[in-house]
């Protein structure tokens, strides 16, 4: 049995070498980057990936599903370029490819860290990401933004932990936080959901609300304070960008959900 290991990229000369190091064994390694301007590619290359670029942007999703129609080899390992594998789960990849099991796909134990320490609340953890497939029995669904991995067929776990470097510091915080924002607000918008000033701050109390007593964000320390907070945050401009894009619509407020 082999593997390909894909990435999709853009600017990520900070965190691409260590990703793609940590699967140095793989049969081939993907990259897919949508105009990278600094080193990702140079680093890309230097490392022996096979690196392909694309015109645009169609959002995390479509972009996956680019990169998975490239690979050719039997089970497919997805990776964001912020990851990187343990050395025991990168062993347990080796094992579980070459063993005889009735599944189409493994989900990862993924520990994130935000501002430089690791979550262990904060609907952080457990976090278990479907990201090792059979090729051909799973895609990406075509979400702009916060896709998954659809699976026809059994789901396994594996023990091993999947590092995820998830935000540096809050200048990435906040970089990503009017992204996501964006991206969110466009999809609702297209799914038909409008939303008035009252809907995007109710959602945004409820978010903080829920990061940090629900999900016992206060266990994390000051980060699990920050991280409740820019949830709140990212939610709540989620849905004024919303009730914006619906005013330069001309289908006006509406009601939200």
């Amino acid at each position: 049995m082999s593997l390909s290991a894909i990435v999709i990229t853009k600017n990520e000369e900070a965190m691409i070498r260590r990703c793609l190091e940590s699967v140095a064994w793989a049969d081939e390694r993907i990259v897919v980057d949508s105009g990278s301007t600094d080193r990702t590619l140079d680093i890309a290359r230097e490392l022996g990936a096979k690196v392909h670029l694309t015109p645009d942007w169609p959002g995390f999703g479509p972009q996956k599903n680019r990169a998975l129609a490239l690979a050719t080899c039997d089970w497919v390992l997805s990776l964001d370029a912020d990851e990187w594998l343990s050395p025991e789960l990168a062993e347990e990849i080796r094992e579980v490819i070459h063993r005889p099991a009735p599944v189409s796909a493994y989900a990862l134990s993924r520990l994130s860290s935000y501002c430089g320490r690791y979550m262990r609340h904060s609907g952080w953890r457990p976090d278990w990401v479907p990201r090792l497939f059979r090729r051909g029995d799973a895609c990406f669904s075509d979400d702009l933004v916060h896709e998954r991995l659809v699976v026809d067929g059994p789901l396994g776990r594996l023990r091993g932990e999947l590092m995820h470097e998830a935000f540096v510091d809050l200048k990435e915080v906040l970089e990503k936080l009017n992204s996501y924002s964006s991206w969110g607000a466009q999809t609702l918008h297209e799914n038909g959901q409008r939303a008035g000033i009252a809907t995007a701050v109710g959602h945004g109390v409820w978010a903080f609300f829920r990061t940090y007593v629900l999900r016992r964000g206060f266990l994390d320390g000051r980060e699990g304070f920050l991280l409740s907070v820019s949830n709140a945050e990212g939610t709540y401009y989620k849905y004024v960008k919303l009730m914006l894009l619906a005013g330069k619509s001309g289908q006006g407020p509406g009601s939200g959900k």
